[in-house]
């Protein structure tokens, strides 16, 4: 697995890495630092898929097919059982919306770049459209633990655009932990620009989830959002009994206005079945145009995007981001999963010191 040789040569993995004998079985596990119980990561190369499991449950899937646009981690399951993705287009369940077919699990890519759209390509794309748009290809992985860091998930991947000319590596390690009742995914990504790259300030990036219908901020009304090409997506009033979300930032912003603002981090919250459920996810101080811009929707789109600076500041502000051939940059980002308590502002706080320490 030669990919990871250059990027991940100077990780602060220690030398007690263990990786092969229980590769050989399908399955490595961890202790994480708190003392918890193990997680596995258990590949299924049949189906393109590696298991994440906590206590022999599923608390993700990173799904890997060609068929796909993009790799995804989905479902994203609680600790208590409570899915917090939407299930469409994978697996649709009743009641929930069916907009934005792109928008599939928790991914990382963005809308422009070099002139092409990452973030909207989908199978729902016309064949003759498909030239404007760019496609991420799963290329490697390992899996490895570390007795301080928990066990890791590490994958190569290739942007491309639709001729299957490479613009992008990315490097991504997946860390996974359960920090007191809360399971904790760190995504640490890192792009390696195979020539001159640029990421145009967008509104379509880069770290999304699409949650479940019950975490979206009720709404009354129907919507209409356009990309960047110019399609309108209608999103449609739906049934609200259940639906109670809310989104918190760090700045103390709640509910849609905390969509085009910066902040540190930023909790969605709400009941799934009676139970207190919340997602948050942090931003690193060493990530590009930190603190992010959220592009946090209410109909369920929730995303940190430090690119689209031009776009959320009503061109105040704009960023024009470029790498040059064989330059690379580094994006960090923490995403908590809590259920059956309260996330409260003062506990984000210490897992954004834990996060970034």
């Amino acid at each position: 697995m030669n990919f990871f040789s250059n990027v991940f040569s100077g990780s602060r993995l220690r030398q007690l890495i263990l990786m092969c004998g229980t590769l050989a079985f399908g399955t490595l596990w961890a202790q994480n630092p708190a003392g918890m119980k193990p997680f596995d990561i258990i590949p299924h190369p049949q189906d393109s898929a590696i298991e994440i499991l906590m206590d022999g449950k599923i608390f993700t899937i990173y799904r890997y097919s060609q068929k796909q646009e993009k790799p995804v981690l989905y479902p994203i399951i609680s600790p208590h059982g409570k899915t917090i993705t939407r299930g469409y287009p994978l697996d649709p369940r009743p009641g929930e919306r069916v907009d934005h077919p792109h928008q599939l699990g928790l991914w990382f890519n963005y809308g422009d770049v070099n002139g092409l759209d990452f973030w909207n390509n989908s199978s729902a794309i016309p064949p003759e459209e498909l030239k404007h748009y760019g496609k991420i290809f799963h290329d490697d992985y390992s899996i490895m633990t570390d007795q301080d860091e928990g066990p890791l998930l590490k994958v190569h991947c290739t942007w491309k655009d639709h001729d299957g000319q490479a613009l992008l590596y990315e490097f991504t390690t997946f860390r996974f932990l359960q920090i007191r009742d809360a399971y904790i995914i760190d995504r640490i990504t890192t792009l390696e620009a195979l020539q001159e790259v640029s990421f145009e300030d967008n509104k379509e990036g880069v770290l999304g989830i699409r949650v479940a219908r019950e975490l979206e901020i009720p709404s009354d009304k129907p919507d209409h959002f356009t990309d960047t090409h110019g399609k309108v997506t209608e999103v449609k009033v739906l049934d609200n009994s259940k639906v109670n979300g809310d989104y918190l930032s760090s700045e103390g912003l709640t509910g849609d206005n905390v969509w085009g603002t910066r902040g540190r981090w930023v909790r969605l919250s709400g009941k799934v079945d009676a139970m207190p459920v919340s997602v948050t996810i942090i931003d690193h101080p060493g990530n590009v145009g930190y603190p992010t811009y959220w592009h946090a929707r209410g109909y369920g789109l929730f995303a940190a995007n430090p690119l689209g600076q031009a776009i959320f500041s009503n061109g105040k502000e704009s960023l024009h981001f470029k790498l040059n051939k064989g330059e690379s940059t580094t994006f960090r980002y923490r995403i908590v999963v809590q259920d059956g308590s309260e996330m409260t502002p003062q506990h984000i706080e210490q897992l954004v010191k834990d996060f970034t320490n």
